[in-house]
């Protein structure tokens, strides 16, 4: 069913683009509405009379990757309501992103599968729409309150997201909530309207910086005359120098210079590199610098080695696995750090944090 006719008894259609958030160092003071920020799938749900529709960030349909959702939706939402939040999930560990990346498969046997290997759930934080009535016009503090009215009695897999006027409690959940896989504080003006596509709210997010192995380096997508990323290794427990991520912030200039910086480490890097096995077709099968996936589009992730001698310092906000789930940014080279000292356990260790618990963690707006 298209999304037109599961949606026709609706004051707002589909597509609606998400509002977003720009990046800050602090949380701002004043009159905010706090909320932890979920590592997961941006999602509208627009749920008709009869049927749901599940709209991703970027307006596509998620419906036929998540149908243990659907039906969720379908019998925990009220009628004829239009609800934004965040795909999920939840694990004994946490929140699992890289399980969420793998129900983007083309094979619905395989989704299916997944499905009931590792369900998923939907947390709201904002309601644009019920009954015959448009929201999102209304201030946010309005909107959040119609939206605990509506789904103050909802039941699992949905939640309602917590969230504060509090900036104290904020900054705690900034450092408590991590553990639980969540990543920063989303700070949203009270008398905001929402703004479909526009930055109209604050993420603070988990941000530390680690010193990092440059073995290697991806030109730019202008040309060989300057350089796109830098790719990032650490040493694990074995010795072994893992790829763990790239940092590309660099203006052009810079990346013009870093080709004559780099030229020097160039010259017969292969021969001992500890990624050469890496390099050339073996990378068409491999996770590690040049491996295509299905979520690499088909970009061109071929890349040039470096001799093992260089280091820099890189922010990173948090890991997924075994590699910054964001690109790093970079804040300067090390030139008295030796590579072998770049370790993983130099990487701080968050505490676990049970995700039942963030449920009932101010979400009265107190």
């Amino acid at each position: 069913m298209k999304a037109s006719a599961r949606t026709e008894t609706l004051e707002v259609q589909p597509p609606v683009e998400p509002m977003l958030a720009k990046l800050a160092d602090e949380l701002p003071e004043g009159a905010y509405l706090y909320e932890p920020k979920w590592d997961g799938f941006r999602a509208i749900v627009f749920r008709g009379k009869d049927d749901v529709y599940i709209q991703s960030r970027d307006s596509r349909p998620l419906d036929r990757y998540f149908p243990e959702l659907h039906e969720t939706l379908l019998k925990r939402l009220p009628r004829n309501c239009v609800v934004d939040g965040e795909i999920v999930i939840a694990t004994e560990r946490g929140l699992d992103f890289d399980a969420l990346q793998l129900r983007l498969h083309p094979a619905a046997s395989r989704v299916q599968k997944l499905a009931k290997e590792t369900p998923s759930s939907f947390v709201a934080f904002d309601l644009l729409a019920t009954a015959r009535r448009n929201l999102m016009e209304q201030p946010q503090a309005e909107r959040r309150a119609a939206l605990e009215r509506l789904l103050g009695d909802v039941e699992v897999p949905v939640y309602v997201t917590p969230v504060t006027r509090d900036r104290a409690t904020a900054l705690d959940w900034l450092t408590r909530f991590e553990g639980a896989g969540l990543d920063g504080v989303i700070a949203k003006p009270e008398s905001g309207v929402y703004q479909p596509g526009k930055r109209a709210m604050i993420k603070v997010k988990h941000a530390r910086t680690a010193e990092c192995v440059v073995a290697g380096f991806r030109w730019h997508k202008s040309g060989k005359d300057a350089v796109g990323s830098l790719l990032l290794g650490l040493y694990d427990d074995n010795g072994v120098l893992q790829h763990v991520g790239v940092t590309s912030s660099f203006t052009m200039a810079v990346r013009k210079q870093l080709v004559k910086e780099l030229a020097p480490l160039r010259k017969n890097a292969m021969e001992d590199h500890p990624w050469r096995e890496w390099g050339g077709a073996a990378a068409e099968a491999s996770r590690m610098p040049g491996g295509q996936s299905r979520w690499s589009a088909g970009k061109d992730l071929s890349w040039e080695p470096l001799r093992i001698e260089r280091v820099c310092e890189v922010k990173y906000d948090h890991m997924q696995g075994d590699r910054f789930r964001h690109a790093a940014i970079f804040l300067r080279w090390r030139p008295d750090k030796p590579p072998e000292d770049c370790r993983y356990d130099q990487l701080e260790v968050t505490r676990p944090y049970e995700l039942e618990r963030i449920f009932s963690s101010g979400s009265s707006g107190s």
